[in-house]
């Protein structure tokens, strides 16, 4: 597993009986994770007193319970990135802070091509991988079905120092804007996909992530450069694990490219035990023979 150790403003503090406890900046947050299966003792005193807590319901989503004053919205830095962070009704914050390994990754490739990069980051959610290919001085297409998150991501690029970077922000269905850049003859040198377990589109398209995964690769090989450098794939759902991402991924790219395909867990390191909770999976082609993904 690759775990994103290299946060100051993130920290999985504690994991136990289906939930993390987190620190945001200065802001402890308790959120369920079905990972963490696991009844261990609760080692933290923090757990006694979160700013907030959020509860599943048995009829679907959940709710905040705030324990003390939380603001609506704030900032926390990766490294050189700004995040805008706010606790959504679906108990996400904004950021996904396992990808921080996959982030350093693409800027570690981009940097390395010594040639101009262009990339498109489908299902882009609010921005993360698209800020930091655009730190590395890549050309990037940012698209995501969610009208609020595309938002979301150009004010993280803003809060970033990287609003004036060659961002395109795109509100579209991701397969319907792929085939059109296909018909149109667009290619780009890097895709990175991060698809939902399931989901709608703007137009209530619906989006499995075992129906659909196949499909769209196959399409996103219409639009891909003579020249690609990197492909990436993740999953959140137990359903597809890395070597199903990585068998696509080698039955599509290598024929006509070469190159090699690795695939592992990402995760994030917990303070308190030492541990690690597994947040999903990455596969990834890349242009350069690569045994293991280093991040």
């Amino acid at each position: 597993m690759r775990a994103a150790k290299d946060w100051k403003d993130y920290e999985i503090i504690d994991a136990t009986k289906g939930n993390r406890l987190e620190r945001w900046g200065s802001t402890i947050l308790v959120r369920p994770d079905p990972q963490v299966v696991w009844k261990n003792y609760e080692i933290s005193p923090q757990w006694r007193n979160p700013h907030a807590v959020y509860h599943r319901s048995n009829s679907g989503g959940g709710k905040w319970d705030y324990k003390r004053h939380v603001q609506e919205k704030w900032n926390i830095t990766y490294k050189d990135l700004t995040f805008i962070v706010s606790p959504t009704g679906f108990k996400h914050t904004g950021v996904f802070p396992e990808q921080a390994v996959n982030w350093d990754l693409y800027r570690q490739l981009i940097a390395k091509a010594g040639r101009p990069v262009k990339v498109l980051n489908l299902f882009g959610y609010t921005g993360g991988a698209t800020l930091a290919c655009a730190a590395a001085g890549a050309n990037v297409c940012h698209v995501d079905a969610s009208k609020g998150m595309v938002a979301w991501g150009r004010e993280n690029a803003a809060v970033s120092g990287l609003a004036d970077k060659p961002i395109r922000w795109i509100v579209d269905d991701c397969g319907k804007f792929v085939a059109r850049e296909a018909r149109r003859g667009s290619k780009y040198d890097a895709i990175i996909m991060d698809p939902p377990s399931y989901g709608r589109g703007p137009g209530g398209e619906i989006w499995k992530l075992e129906d659909c995964i196949d499909d769209l690769i196959s399409q996103c090989m219409e639009i891909v450069s003579d020249t690609p450098l990197f492909f990436a794939v993740n999953s959140y759902t137990a359903g597809i694990s890395p070597s199903v991402m990585k068998y696509m991924l080698q039955t599509k790219m290598q024929p006509k490219y070469g190159g090699s395909v690795s695939c592992d867990e990402i995760g994030l390191p917990v303070s308190a035990t030492g541990g690690e909770v597994p947040c999903g999976a990455t596969a990834i082609w890349t242009e350069q023979q690569m045994d293991t993904i280093q991040p």
